[in-house]
């Protein structure tokens, strides 16, 4: 089998997981080379994510290893066994690879932690609204702003193929009052809020102004959970950079950092029930609603 040329997230994540389980048990790569009748550079490409692995063989290793949660094996069989392939494969030259990286980790999550400060998060904005971010981004020309905002919108489709997908959503209300869109696109994507609140499946809750502690973290993140914590990844949106981290340390740390948005954030929108107070700053849905009217006045 030959080496890869192009190197997915999901590929070069199960390499990692294969490399940390080796080292935790105390094996060398030839060693664990010689229990699967692999050659100590084969080792070293299966772990760089270059090459493959069958299900035998890594079934050997995880036994090796010590590895015996029945989760945890059957999601990372399942990370080794995917094709890649999707919806997303479509776009494969026309948006970026850390986009289709992105596209596909969603596709295996079964939780989908997103704070953001700034802009709405992805899986919730119309049109419009990407329209005016790519409007206003610096581009290098090298992919079409139009081609993107299709891929976005597409992602969205995982908000109801699988009704026991889960999504918490945290957003700064910052992002609620930004109005670079123009105010009739932020008020239909206002109203959209409130509508996909009602999706059992989708939690908002709003970070308001007057929380009254400090925020634990300041730049927006992603927490995708395949269904085993360990095989989580977090994905950091950099000035400068995307960033994939899949280190037990980041993903204990930023489930930590979420939770706790969650606590200092509004009760979550809740769109069948009545205000709590006629301020707007005593729950998520009167804060959004709040927003509507003054858009309209």
């Amino acid at each position: 089998m030959g080496l890869r040329g192009e190197i997915s997230q999901r590929q070069r994540r199960f390499g990692e997981e294969l490399q940390r389980l080796r080292m935790a048990a105390g094996l060398s790569a030839p060693e664990a080379g010689a229990l699967v009748g692999m050659r100590s550079p084969a080792v070293s490409h299966t772990e760089a994510g270059r090459t493959g692995l069958n299900q035998e063989r890594l079934g050997i290793w995880l036994d090796a290893y010590g590895c015996e949660d029945p989760v945890y094996r059957a999601k990372l069989a399942d990370m080794g066994r995917r094709t890649g392939k999707g919806w997303w494969s479509e776009f494969s030259d026309r948006v970026p690879l850390l986009a289709l990286d992105l596209a596909e980790a969603e596709d295996s999550a079964a939780l989908i932690d997103n704070y953001e400060t700034f802009y709405l998060p992805g899986l919730l904005q119309l049109p419009a609204y990407a329209e005016a971010i790519y409007e206003g981004a610096h581009r290098d020309g090298k992919f079409d702003a139009e081609a993107e905002i299709e891929f976005r919108m597409n992602r969205q489709r995982i908000l109801n193929d699988l009704p026991r997908r889960q999504f918490r959503f945290v957003i700064h209300e910052t992002a609620l009052r930004l109005r670079f869109p123009g105010d009739a696109v932020m008020r239909a994507q206002l109203a959209h809020l409130l509508e996909l609140a009602e999706l059992p499946n989708v939690t908002i809750q709003v970070l308001p102004f007057a929380a009254l502690k400090k925020p634990p973290h300041t730049g927006q993140f992603l927490l995708l959970d395949p269904g085993s914590e360990d095989l989580a990844t977090v994905v950091v949106d950099r000035p400068s950079r995307i960033e994939y981290l899949g280190d037990q340390y980041s993903i204990v740390t930023y489930r930590r950092t979420f939770a706790q948005l969650s606590d200092l954030a509004l009760p979550p929108v809740d769109t069948g029930r009545l205000p709590l107070a006629p301020s707007s700053s005593r729950d998520s849905c009167g804060l959004i609603r709040h927003l509507l009217y003054l858009l309209q006045t």
